[in-house]
C-alpha cells in the first residue's frame, strides 16, 4: 500500500482589506481594468496578527470569461513591529453577487460561494518572521459590504 503523500492545508491566519475607492481604469487591451485602493485592514492567527497599513491595492482585471485576476500589494504592520509585504495574485468568479458588492450594494459571498483563490506570498527581513518567507501559502477569499475583502490563509505542508 503506497503511502499518502497527499499536501496538507494548515491555517496561518486570516485577514480582511478595506478597500475604499474603485479607481475604473476601463476596458482595455487585456479586459476591463479596476483598481481598488486597499486603505487598511488586520490580519490575526497563531503566529501572526496585526493591521494593514500604508500604500496598497488590488489591480483588478475583469475578464469576458466571468472571472476577475487579482493582482494586490499590501504591507502588514505586526502587533510587535515587524513589517510584511504581501503580494498576492488569485482568480475570483465574479457572480451576481460580486457584481452587486462592487457597484456598493450591501451584501457578503460566503467562503466557497463562487470561485475565488490566491496564492501569497510574504516577504520580510525580520528574523522572528523569516519562517514566511520560505513558505507556500494559499487562501481562499470572499467579499463583504464596504468592498471588504476577506480571505482564510493556509500553509501548504507535507503530510506528516
Amino acid at each position: 500500500m503506497a503511502a499518502n503523500n497527499t499536501p496538507t492545508l494548515i491555517p496561518v491566519l486570516t485577514y480582511y482589506a478595506d478597500v475604499t475607492r474603485l479607481d475604473e481604469v476601463g476596458r482595455g487591451p487585456f479586459g476591463h481594468r479596476v483598481i481598488g485602493n486597499v486603505t487598511g485592514g488586520k490580519f490575526d492567527g497563531p503566529r501572526l496578527g496585526g493591521t494593514v497599513v500604508g500604500a496598497g491595492a488590488d489591480w483588478l482585471l475583469l475578464g469576458d470569461d466571468g472571472y476577475g485576476r487579482i493582482d494586490v500589494r499590501v504591507t502588514f504592520r505586526t502587533n510587535d513591529g515587524a513589517h510584511i509585504f504581501v503580494q498576492y495574485y488569485g482568480l475570483i468568479e465574479i457572480t451576481s453577487d460580486v457584481r452587486a458588492i462592487l457597484a456598493g450594494q450591501h451584501g457578503e459571498t460566503p467562503f466557497g460561494g463562487q470561485y475565488f483563490f490566491t496564492h501569497p506570498r510574504l516577504e520580510t527581513g525580520d528574523a522572528q518572521y523569516s519562517w514566511v518567507n520560505h513558505t507556500f501559502f494559499v487562501g481562499q477569499g470572499r467579499l463583504l459590504t464596504g468592498p471588504r475583502v476577506e480571505y482564510q490563509i493556509f500553509k501548504l505542508d507535507n503530510p506528516a
